[in-house]
């Protein structure tokens, strides 16, 4: 899948996940939904080092540094810069290969 058909398939009302996300993708899709909780529970839930990245990222979002910071130590990524839209970005294009 590319990084649109990604961004596409959050679009839409009665929009659902494509099958066979990871946990990782899957928090950016409720995320780019505006369901941080979700988002945050799809990341939280899986120990790897690509969740915990976006794990990272959703903190940052929230305005949680320090708890941000701790996340991208676990998931072994530098902290985020820039905007949350392109660090967003970056994250669904690596995940998605």
């Amino acid at each position: 899948m590319s990084l649109e058909e990604f961004v596409q398939s959050t679009r839409g009302a009665a929009a659902a996940p494509p099958a066979g996300l990871s946990p990782a993708l899957l928090s950016l899709w409720h995320d780019a939904r505006g369901d941080w909780e979700s988002a945050h529970k799809a990341a939280q839930d899986d120990p790897a080092r690509d969740p915990a990245w976006v794990h990272a990222y959703l903190h940052r979002k929230e305005g949680d540094i320090g708890n941000a910071r701790y996340w991208y130590a676990r998931a072994r990524r530098p902290e985020g810069q820039g905007s949350l839209d392109e660090e967003w970005a970056q994250i669904a294009r690596t995940l998605l290969g």
